[in-house]
């Protein structure tokens, strides 16, 4: 077992710590980002003052029924599907930010980036996906590298 999460949070270390410091920026700006713009909302925060007399759930209802739409497993179970969405953007993204448990957290981002590429923006074409492909692209170079020199998994992995 030692081995395994050895493997997966030992990360790739760059010949120059320039290097590792600039994609650690990266990690960093686009997992806040991540969190803040698009995953908190998904949560219904942050709330306007018309909505002070709704629950978190009646503020947050938009989101099951948006993945209900896509069809398919989707309209099985929106509710998982939207909380697992929600999840990876929020949680996700602050693991990502910090580079606690990157692989993981960069996987949980790729599938939920694939999923809004295809199934919510694919109609409004290349400029409409732009966000969701940055994400992709950014967690799909992070599920290789891992978290670099700057982060927690490094840290971890120097005590393992």
């Amino acid at each position: 077992m030692k081995t395994v999460l050895k493997k997966l949070i030992t990360p790739v270390l760059q010949k120059h710590w320039i290097v590792d410091l600039h994609f650690a920026i990266i990690r960093f700006i686009c997992g806040m980002l991540l969190t803040i713009d698009f995953g908190a909302s998904k949560f219904g925060m942050p709330w306007t003052p018309a909505d002070r007399n709704l629950s978190l759930f009646e503020v947050s209802a938009w989101f099951p029924e948006d993945v209900a739409a896509y069809g398919g497993i989707f309209a099985l179970f929106p509710v998982f599907f939207a909380w697992m969405g929600a999840f990876s953007e929020a949680v996700g993204g602050l693991l990502l930010a910090f580079g606690f448990k990157t692989r993981i957290a960069s996987f949980l981002i790729i599938c939920t980036m694939l999923v809004a590429i295809f199934m919510q923006k694919w109609s409004q074409g290349t400029w409409g996906m732009l966000p969701a492909m940055g994400f992709l692209w950014m967690a799909t170079y992070n599920l290789y590298l891992g978290s670099g020199r700057f982060g927690i998994d490094y840290l971890i992995s120097k005590k393992l």
